[in-house]
């Protein structure tokens, strides 16, 4: 039977190296929040709903997601591990994960190797924080690895404890970094492990560097046209938009050759809130379009013999890209990822397509939007007010005399007429 395993980022809590970077309290979050729509109909922002802006710090937190997950036909989660020559960052709810018996869930780990930069696109400018190789480091990762790797709630497949590489083509030399890795897990006695890696930037083939398996991570590798000149955005937009039945049907008629690869699928994708308008945003990311490639996918991984299907991902808010419920579909993601796995699907086709006209958009008048937008500030500082006032008994009880006089008085004044 297939299993459904839904990729996981560990970044909603603070950590002092965020906090350096990008202010007092930065979390994921902050960047989520601050989006904005670059044209009429665009999704923008994504905020969450039932589990609200939590902290993965708290076990209430973590559980929630396991609940959620295992109740929705999701089966394991692979969290992305940073791992820097030693440094480790946005680890404390892996390893208060991996502590806690309480947390009874599947799990897995991808090293994400790359940069950490400013620009959040791992590229050589404005590095935040770089990956460095050595023969040294690469086993220092492994051996750090080797105790989590014998939890029996690890992922495995054919038995063997599943690690994947993010970047494998950032590695000086991935087949002698695989053979030291799997030297040291046979002389710790762990045995065999599965090594996979990402297909992304370019790379189609993980057999060229030596790996097990290869697993899609889309939006990368698109090969598809964008569909910019259809829609009417800002000037300053200079990023790519796709829909998302065009990017769904180039991943489905992907034929590998025979290779190991495991297939991806994602809910929606817009990373607008990373990287404003430089995005990549897929139109169409619905419950009812995601439940379709899905369903299709798994039926795909099944005639292949395939042991798992991947999600892009769990809580990607910043790409706009999370099956954890948000305030536009609400649990639709989950509640059609449930019916994929099942088989209780009967989707036939993608049921949203095409690019908005914006002909169902209301029109926009300066003078009636600021005025709404007076009303409301107005009514925030009322708010606040009334809340002062009432921290002084005093004021408070002169206010409330003012209140009943002006009650009076417009009583007076119906009476008299």
């Amino acid at each position: 039977m297939v299993k459904l395993v839904a990729f996981h980022l560990p970044q909603f809590h603070p950590t002092p190296e965020n906090d350096l970077w990008w202010g007092k309290g930065f979390t994921e979050w902050t960047n989520v929040t601050k989006a904005a729509p670059a044209f009429d109909g665009h999704y923008q922002p994504h905020l969450p709903a039932d589990l609200g802006y939590y902290d993965l710090r708290l076990k209430a937190s973590r559980l929630e997601q396991i609940f959620l997950a295992r109740s929705h036909g999701v089966d394991a989660f692979c969290f992305h591990y940073y791992w820097f020559n030693g440094k480790r960052l946005l680890h404390e709810p892996v390893d208060a994960f991996v502590r806690d018996p309480d947390h009874d869930f599947p799990f897995c780990l991808s090293w994400a190797n790359e940069n950490w930069t400013r620009r959040w696109d791992a590229a050589e400018h404005e590095v935040l924080i770089s990956q460095t190789y050595t023969a040294e480091s690469e086993i220092a990762l492994i051996d750090g690895l080797i105790a989590v790797f014998r939890d029996p709630r690890y992922l495995r497949v054919d038995g063997k404890p599943f690690f994947m590489v993010y970047r494998p083509q950032h590695l000086p030399n991935a087949a002698a970094t695989l053979e030291r890795w799997r030297k040291r897990c046979m002389e710790s006695g762990i045995g065999e492990v599965h090594f996979a890696c990402a297909l992304i930037h370019g790379n189609q083939d993980h057999t060229q560097f030596g790996f097990d398996s290869g697993v899609e991570f889309p939006p990368h590798n698109l090969g598809i046209q964008n569909v910019n000149k259809d829609v009417r955005v800002s000037e300053s937009f200079s990023g790519n938009i796709f829909r998302y039945e065009d990017v769904a049907r180039s991943f489905l008629r992907r034929d590998y050759d025979g290779r190991h690869v495991y297939r991806t699928v994602f809910p929606s994708w817009d990373n607008t809130a990373r990287v404003g308008q430089r995005a990549l945003l897929v139109l169409n990311g619905t419950p009812e379009n995601y439940e379709y490639w899905l369903s299709q996918t798994i039926r795909g991984a099944e005639s292949r013999g395939d042991d798992l299907v991947f999600v892009n991902a769990w809580n990607e808010w910043a790409e706009g890209c999370h099956l954890e419920p948000d305030r536009r579909h609400g649990s639709g993601f989950l509640e059609a990822t449930r019916r994929a796995t099942s088989g209780a699907s009967v989707t036939s086709d993608f049921v949203h397509q095409g690019v908005p006209d914006g002909s169902d958009q209301t029109i926009r008048r300066f003078l009636p939007e600021l005025g709404a937008l007076v009303r409301y500030h107005a009514r925030l500082r009322f708010a606040d007010m009334k809340a002062l006032v009432r921290k002084y008994p005093r004021l408070h009880a002169i206010a409330l005399g003012a209140r009943d006089a002006i009650a009076r008085l417009k009583l007076r004044r119906f009476d008299t007429h």
